[in-house]
């Protein structure tokens, strides 16, 4: 049986008209509609709260059509993407961070005379802003490439 089916069927068992069960779920009466035509799927936060309602498992209404199957299995995978991402772009930051760090201690050991010394080597001073934005520009690039194909 295919989710739009199982749907109309679960509701019609508890004499629910499609506007009672938008209201339970918090959705427009159209988007009701739409899920029983076939026209369209609910988030998977919407088919946790259809399991609640029906009393029936996830499994149940998402192996019950292989369009909702992929459809769930695809937006889990957008919202895994901007996780990465926002990882990536914090490396970035964190890179920019450190370069300028470094230069408003070389500049203010030019400019007032003082001698700051850089705690770490030279080696993370040198390589460590480089390295942590070529790092993070390059996986937020590949994040947001990887997001637009799918």
């Amino acid at each position: 049986m295919v989710f739009a089916e199982k749907l109309k069927q679960e509701r019609k068992k508890r004499g629910w008209s499609q506007e009672d069960l938008a209201e339970k779920l918090f959705v427009s009466r159209q988007s009701v509609s739409k899920w029983e035509n076939g026209q369209n799927y609910p988030s998977i936060e919407v088919i946790i709260h259809l399991s609640d309602l029906f009393g029936v498992t996830i499994d149940e209404l998402l192996r019950s059509d292989e369009g909702l199957t992929k459809q769930v299995i695809r937006d889990s995978k957008k919202l895994a993407y901007p996780r990465l991402k926002y990882t990536f772009d914090v490396l970035f930051l964190l890179g920019v961070v450190l370069l300028a760090s470094k230069l408003g201690v070389l500049l203010l050991n030019k400019v007032a005379g003082s001698s700051i010394p850089l705690a770490g080597g030279s080696f993370l001073w040198n390589f460590g802003p480089l390295l942590l934005m070529v790092v993070g520009g390059a996986g937020s690039s590949i994040m947001k490439d990887k997001y637009a194909e799918e």
